[in-house]
């Protein structure tokens, strides 16, 4: 057992200046009281706002009691690290060329779960090398934790309108990461919102799926249609996804906070090369095979190589009419096994003719 020589407060500092060298931007420490956000998230799902996320549902005591989930834990260490690897002029460009398949900017590099969980892990053992042994578990996206509310408790942003957090210093393009632990640190206080007046996320929303401020609509939302729902995306959506392939970032795009958002340091959320040549046409004639390899350990893969083909094929379908390239692509996929593959290539090039 290693003797305990430092203050809770220098143990802070430490910890800061540790998280800052592993490339997080910031690190805020709170005590949080998760009652009233509980009681929002089952308002939400009682809507069913959540769709098909039924893990939304699962584990609620365990959202609200951070002790449930990990049992111990006195404080959350909360983190975030930029993940934005081009310019927002690049992302607007490529969102505006309906050739193009846009992918949203957090999963143009290596899977953030992997990264953040690895930097956290080394973050805790950093500490322990100075404190000794202590109890603790890392999360990032990975379990039942209210990670935007823990987040603004602690004062490292406030939650937008559109429901991500925001931060006056770099907007919202960032990742969130835990440590739950007992060590005994000073706690942060909150951060005023400031959104004032502005709904420009609101009126952005391709899909209408920000209903008001704070209140989204998963169902209607583009991540939510390309990534989560495993079926047919409901037809009347179709045309607004435009180019989307994979998520969507319009309403952080329109963010006057963004124009904060600062590249991030990190090597792995660079984009991959196979995702350099992102026109539709070419990614739409991989293979199986060349998705597997060509997308390993990117987040990407999650939604495997049907609704891969199935989203490429609405966004081929959103293009230039009568485009012959896409057509061409789209016809030679009318075989193809997937009925769900089957039928959005078949809406595209209805479409196409119309």
């Amino acid at each position: 057992m290693i003797p305990v020589t430092l203050s809770p407060q220098a143990l802070k500092s430490l910890l800061i200046q540790e998280a800052l060298a592993l490339g997080f931007d910031s690190v805020r420490i709170t005590r949080p009281d998760l009652r009233g956000a509980s009681r929002r998230l089952e308002d939400w799902l009682a809507a069913g706002y959540h769709g098909e996320m039924d893990f939304m549902r699962q584990h609620a005591a365990l959202r609200a009691d951070p002790d449930a989930l990990h049992p111990g834990t006195l404080c959350v260490i909360s983190v975030c690290m930029p993940y934005l690897s081009t310019t927002l002029a690049e992302a607007e460009g490529t969102l505006s060329d309906s050739r193009r398949g846009y992918i949203s900017r957090y999963a143009l590099g290596r899977d953030y779960h992997k990264v953040l969980r690895a930097r956290l892990q080394q973050l805790a053992r950093t500490l322990e090398q100075q404190w000794g042994p202590f109890n603790y578990r890392v999360f990032t996206d990975s379990a039942p934790v209210l990670e935007v509310e823990i987040a603004s408790q602690g004062g490292l942003g406030w939650r937008g309108k559109h429901t991500l957090l925001l931060r006056r210093e770099s907007g919202s393009f960032f990742f969130l990461g835990e440590i739950y632990t007992d060590l005994p640190l000073p706690i942060d206080p909150p951060v005023g919102e400031h959104c004032g007046s502005c709904q420009s996320c609101i009126d952005i929303c391709p899909t209408q799926a920000i209903l008001g401020p704070y209140r989204l609509d998963a169902q209607r939302c583009i991540s939510y249609l390309t990534i989560e729902l495993k079926g047919s995306i409901p037809e009347p959506l179709r045309p607004l996804i435009g180019n989307r392939i994979y998520g969507c970032d319009d309403c952080q795009l329109v963010c006057p906070w963004n124009r904060f958002a600062q590249q991030s340091p990190i090597p792995d959320f660079a984009p991959r090369a196979t995702l350099q040549s992102d026109q539709l046409v070419a990614l739409f004639s991989w293979e199986e095979a060349q998705f597997n390899d060509r997308l390993a350990g990117s987040p990407i893969r999650r939604i495997g190589y049907e609704r891969w083909l199935r989203n490429i094929a609405v966004a081929l379908g959103n293009g230039p009419p009568a485009h012959p390239a896409a057509v061409a692509a789209l016809t030679q996929r009318q075989n193809h096994p997937s009925a769900l593959v089957r039928e959005h290539v078949n809406w595209a090039l209805r479409r196409l003719s119309e």
